[in-house]
């Protein structure tokens, strides 16, 4: 088969989104069913995702700065489209897969992935401009769409029931985990550990980006009611780059970081992550909504205990190995903390579940399945 695929999601520094762009441009060009593969970024052809990580870094940084943010996102929009549909005018006998929700005019078969509908559920936590760019055009997608991915089964079954799209036209594919996210030796982690100033196996881990959908400020308010002596031996650590609408975090933060008992990495390399991860005493990700939640299963297979919210996919994801809470519950979040933090026997048996849990979901499993997908609309056998 010949498949486009468009990989304007691959900028730096890549969150969920533009790291599964990127796993299936790489697995899809690996794939021995793809004879052909063709990756579109922005606006032009580019030869493989680390051309298009450089390409997309440019273009994120002309939206974010120029003014009238929405204005200029149409207009970036509209020419995308047009060079799109110049470029692949004389293209015969290929496939469309944009990963990131809004696809772009083709006359061939066509599928978007549609990773949360949290811009219509929470439009309070997104900047306006992405609401009213999705609220326009998400719907002409999906009904142009020949088939709609999705995360997880909560997400199919939010995008049937509230944008009306066909089960028929919906698959389920799960994300993976890169192999990198491992339990590590001490040995292993010990120069990343002195890079960062963290002990090892002392430390209250969160990788997120700090919006108000993370749902961080409950999560610092809850850490500050632990003991005194418990949030000396475990700081909390937060791992992500600065988002938006982030003044409540800003203050619930300020005395936590100034006794040292919080700290902000912000954005940590690609090959220090797993390093993090495995450091870490215990992983927190208390998301009001995720349509996956990736950070889950990256804290399984590094073998750390995880807590997580009980609220849209993820007890999906964690299948009820993680200590899942009511994440508008400070109080319940407290003790859960202090569980997650300090109970050896109910610790030492979430590992070893989770680990299991994370190695079913490896990337090329992602790969395969959107590829059967493909393989509907193509026709092709296996």
């Amino acid at each position: 088969m010949r498949v486009i695929f468009n990989v304007d999601a691959i900028s730096a520094p890549l969150t969920g989104i533009g790291r599964y762009a990127l796993e299936l441009a790489n697995g899809l060009a690996r794939h021995d069913a793809v004879e052909e593969l063709r990756l579109y970024s922005a606006v032009r052809w580019v030869d493989d995702p680390a051309e298009a990580l450089s390409s997309n870094r440019i273009f994120a940084s002309l939206r974010q700065n120029l003014p009238f943010k929405t204005r200029a996102l149409e207009v970036y929009s509209q020419m995308r489209n047009l060079l799109f549909r110049a470029h692949t005018r004389k293209l015969q006998g290929y496939l469309l897969h944009t990963p990131n929700y809004i696809l772009m005019p083709f006359e061939g078969p066509a599928v978007t992935t549609v990773h949360d509908l949290s811009a219509f559920n929470y439009p309070e936590t997104h900047p306006p401009e992405r609401v009213r760019f999705l609220e326009r055009h998400l719907p002409r997608t999906l009904a142009r769409a020949d088939r709609v991915l999705t995360d997880s089964q909560f997400i199919a079954d939010e995008v049937h029931e509230k944008l009306g799209v066909p089960r028929e036209k919906l698959r389920v594919v799960a994300l993976g985990v890169d192999g990198r996210y491992r339990p590590h030796e001490a040995s292993e982690l010990a120069e990343a550990m002195d890079r960062h100033q963290l002990v090892a196996g002392a430390y209250l881990l969160v990788v997120a980006t700090q919006e108000p959908r993370k749902n961080l400020v409950r999560l610092a308010r809850a850490y500050a009611r632990l003991p005194n002596a418990t949030r000396a031996r475990h700081p909390l650590i937060i791992v992500g780059a600065r988002g938006w609408l982030s003044a409540d975090l800003e203050r619930a933060l300020a005395p936590l970081e100034a006794s040292g008992a919080a700290r902000r990495l912000g954005y940590v390399s690609e090959d220090d992550l797993p390093l993090v991860y495995a450091g870490a005493r215990a992983f927190a990700f208390p998301s009001i909504y995720e349509g996956f939640g990736l950070p889950v299963l990256e804290a399984m297979a590094s073998g750390i205990p995880v807590l997580t919210s009980n609220v849209s996919s993820l007890p999906e994801v964690c299948a009820d190995i993680a200590l899942c809470i009511n994440p508008l519950d400070e109080l319940e979040m407290c003790s859960g903390i202090e569980r997650l933090l300090g109970d050896e026997e109910w610790r030492a048996t979430t590992i070893r579940l989770g680990l299991e849990l994370a190695a079913r979901y490896p990337w090329s499993r992602c790969v395969d399945e959107t590829v059967s997908v493909y393989r509907e609309l193509t026709g092709e056998q296996r």
